[in-house]
C-alpha cells in the first residue's frame, strides 16, 4: 500500500465520503453532495493503494499518466520502501526507497513540496525520517533549506543538535527560529490576554477604582438594598478587582521532561514559558530534567535559547527534579507548578509522587500533563497518574489551544478534574 491513512492526495477522503453519500440514498444530504465520475474514483484509489505487486495488485485496473505517476511516484519511494536492515527476500521486489542519498533526498523532497499541502509535506517528511533512518541526511544544510519546518522536525534537530557540524548549526537555528515565531504568532497573544484575565480576576476587592468594579457582581451582592419607590439597587458594598501593577500575585513553575518521547512538549512548553514570562504580575519559572535539572527561566526572554538549551535524550530523574521544583516554592497558596513528563522514572530510591503529594497539601496547585501536543494519547505510567490523582493531582494529557485555559483555570482555583472534563481531555 502507498500511502498511510493520514494521506489524502487529490481529495481521497471527500471521494470516499461521496460514494458513501450515493450508497445511502436515504441520507437528506446526498442530493447536496457531488457524485464523483467513477473513474476518477478509482484513480484516487489508486493513489492511497499504491501499485502493488503479482501477488497483491491493487484491483483498480488504472494506469497513472502525467502528474500522477510523479505523485504515486513520490509516495511509493516512501512507503512501499523496505525498512532499513531488511533482509532480502520477496518484498525487497517491491518499487521506491530514497536509498539514504542526498540527491535522491533533495528530489524527493523537490516533489512532494510541488505536488501535495504543506500539511501532508511534513508528514510525510515526518516518516521519511522514522521509516527510512535518514536523519543523518538532516546534519547537511542543503538538507535542512529544502524541508518544511514543523514542531516535529524542531524536536528532531534538537535530539541531534550535538552531531550538527558548524557548517550546519546556523541553519538549524535558523529552522528553529521560523517555527517558533509561526507558534508565538498563532499562541503567545492568546496566552497573554487568558493568563492576564484570570490574574486580574483573581485580586477581589472591596474598594475598586470605577473602571475596575464589577457591576453585575455589584448588583448581586446588594440586591437585598434594592429600592422600589427608586426602582434601583443602592450598593452598600462594591465588588472588582484590584489593577495588576508590577507586583508579582501568581508564580507559575513549568518542570519540562527532557526524554527524547517528549520533543513536541519541549518545544511547546519553551513557547509558552516564554509567553507568560512577559507577565509581569506572574513570575514563571521553566525547568527542564533528566537524570539531571537545568533551570532555564533566565532564558526565557529568548525561547530559541531555551530550546538550545534543552538535552533531548537523557534518563529521567523526576524525584530529583521534583526535590528542586519544591526549593521555588516560597508562597505555595500563589503557586502553580505544571509537570510535563509520561511519569515514567528511570532513577530507583525517590518518590516523586510524594513530593507532589506534600506540595498539594501545602497549598501549590499542581497538575501533571501527559503531553503537551496535538499527536493523541500519549504513552505514559498510567499507575503513576492513578497514584497522582489519588493525591489531587489529576494528570491528563492537553494540547497547545487547551494550555493558556488550564493556566487560568489554575490561577483562578477551579477545580482542575472539572475544567479538564469541561475541555474533553481524559484525566487520571
Amino acid at each position: 500500500m502507498t500511502g498511510p491513512e493520514h494521506l489524502d492526495p487529490h481529495g481521497v477522503h471527500d471521494a470516499h465520503e461521496s460514494h458513501e453519500s450515493h450508497e445511502g440514498a436515504a441520507d437528506p444530504t446526498a442530493a447536496s453532495t457531488p457524485r464523483v465520475h467513477e473513474g476518477e474514483r478509482l484513480r484516487r484509489w489508486r493513489l492511497v493503494l499504491g501499485a502493488g505487486d503479482t501477488d497483491h495488485p491493487d484491483g483498480t485496473g488504472v494506469q497513472l499518466q502525467g502528474d500522477d505517476q510523479k505523485m504515486d511516484a513520490a509516495l511509493s519511494a516512501l512507503y512501499d520502501a523496505p525498512p532499513p536492515g531488511q533482509r532480502s527476500g520477496r518484498r525487497q521486489r517491491r518499487a521506491g526507497g530514497l536509498a539514504a542519498s542526498a540527491p535522491n533526498v533533495a528530489r524527493w523532497l523537490g516533489d512532494i513540496r510541488r505536488y501535495f499541502p504543506s500539511g501532508v509535506v511534513q508528514v510525510m517528511q515526518r516518516d521519511a525520517i522514522e521509516r527510512l533512518d535518514i536523519q543523518h541526511l538532516l546534519l547537511e544544510p542543503e538538507m535542512l533549506e529544502a524541508l518544511e519546518p514543523d514542531v516535529h522536525l524542531v524536536s528532531t534537530l534538537l535530539e541531534l543538535q550535538h552531531l550538527l557540524p558548524d557548517t550546519t548549526r546556523a541553519t538549524a537555528r535558523m529552522v528553529v527560529a521560523k517555527v517558533v515565531q509561526q507558534l508565538e504568532e498563532r499562541l503567545g497573544r492568546p496566552t497573554v490576554q487568558t493568563v492576564t484575565g484570570a490574574l486580574a480576576r483573581s485580586q477581589r476587592t472591596r474598594r475598586p477604582r470605577h473602571g475596575d468594579i464589577d457591576w453585575g457582581g455589584t448588583v448581586l451582592a446588594n440586591l437585598k438594598h434594592y429600592q422600589p419607590e427608586l426602582r434601583t439597587v443602592v450598593p452598600e458594598r462594591l465588588v472588582g478587582w484590584s489593577r495588576l501593577g508590577s507586583a508579582v500575585r501568581r508564580e507559575l513553575i513549568i518542570a519540562i521532561d527532557q526524554s527524547a518521547s517528549m520533543g513536541d512538549s519541549v518545544v511547546y512548553a519553551s513557547v509558552f514559558g516564554a509567553a507568560l514570562a512577559s507577565i509581569r504580575s506572574l513570575r514563571t519559572r521553566l525547568v527542564a530534567f533528566d537524570t539531571s535539572v537545568v533551570d532555564l527561566s533566565d532564558l526565557l526572554h529568548d525561547p530559541v535559547e531555551v530550546l538550545f538549551g534543552v538535552q533531548l535524550g537523557g534518563g529521567t530523574d523526576l524525584d530529583r527534579a521534583m526535590a528542586y521544583c519544591q526549593t521555588l516554592v516560597e508562597r505555595p497558596d500563589e503557586t502553580v507548578l505544571v509537570v510535563i513528563s509520561d511519569l515514567y522514572e528511570g532513577t530507583p530510591g525517590g518518590n516523586y509522587i510524594a513530593r507532589l503529594g506534600a506540595l498539594t497539601r501545602a497549598g501549590v496547585r499542581c497538575v501533571a500533563l501527559l503531553a503537551l501536543s496535538d499527536e493523541g494519547a500519549p504513552s505514559f505510567d498510567h499507575g503513576a497518574a492513578e497514584a497522582l490523582a489519588a493525591l489531587g493531582v489529576p494528570a491528563f494529557a492537553c494540547t497547545p489551544h487547551a494550555f493558556p485555559d488550564l493556566i487560568a483555570a489554575a490561577i483562578d482555583r477551579r477545580d482542575l478534574v472539572d475544567w479538564a472534563g469541561d475541555a474533553g481531555l481524559v484525566t487520571r
